[in-house]
């Protein structure tokens, strides 16, 4: 008979299997065959937990998203300073996509679930919440005169996209970003968000 920990330590099994394989070969080229084998558990474990692969992936992404979400927010609150706070996440992104590479990958590569598919909809919550709080700090600065009113989308694409395709070049094996690189893209997101004089 199963006890509570070994129902937990089934599902903690599968999804670190998952993290694994869905790093390496992609959610699309996984299969559940794979997924059980990485995992070691029975057909019937697995689907005492998950419904699917893609029951796993969704649950497994709105985690990990929590999670970055969680330490983006911890970061930005800690800096009273438009310029500061800007450059902070920066830094923060690439330190905390270095320690966890796995789930990172996940954020950067892979499409997030559609609010009808598994994880959907806590994904879209969780986005929700997220952006708020980021606006919340944002909008003074912004009233100051210190930054741009952006639309979230763009903000995250000129905030962070240059340093995502450095991480996208360094877990290929490409390139290891130097400090002084990681400095360089902490600069050049400020440059893209602040306000500039007339």
């Amino acid at each position: 008979m199963k006890t509570a920990k070994n129902g937990r330590d089934g599902r903690t099994r599968i999804v670190e299997g998952a993290l694994r394989r869905f790093s390496q070969d992609g959610v699309s080229a996984t299969t559940l065959a794979s997924l059980r084998q990485e995992s070691g558990v029975s057909v019937g474990s697995f689907y005492h937990h998950f419904a699917s692969k893609e029951h796993v992936f969704g649950v497994l992404y709105a985690e990990t998203l929590h999670m970055y979400q969680e330490a983006f927010l911890a970061e930005l609150r800690r800096h009273e300073g438009a310029r500061e706070g800007i450059e902070a996440i920066v830094a923060l992104h690439m330190s905390w996509c270095g320690e966890h590479r796995e789930r990172a990958h996940l954020l950067i590569s892979e499409r997030p679930p559609r609010r009808d598919e598994p994880g959907g909809t806590e994904v879209s919550e969780s986005r929700r919440a997220f952006f708020r709080q980021v606006s919340d700090w944002w909008r003074p600065h912004m009233k100051n005169g210190l930054l741009q009113p952006v639309h979230p989308t763009m903000c995250y694409v000129l905030w962070l996209g240059p340093a995502n395709e450095m991480c996208r070049l360094w877990f290929a094996g490409a390139h290891q970003p130097t400090t002084e690189e990681i400095t360089g893209l902490c600069e050049a997101a400020w440059h893209s968000l602040r306000q500039q004089n007339p």
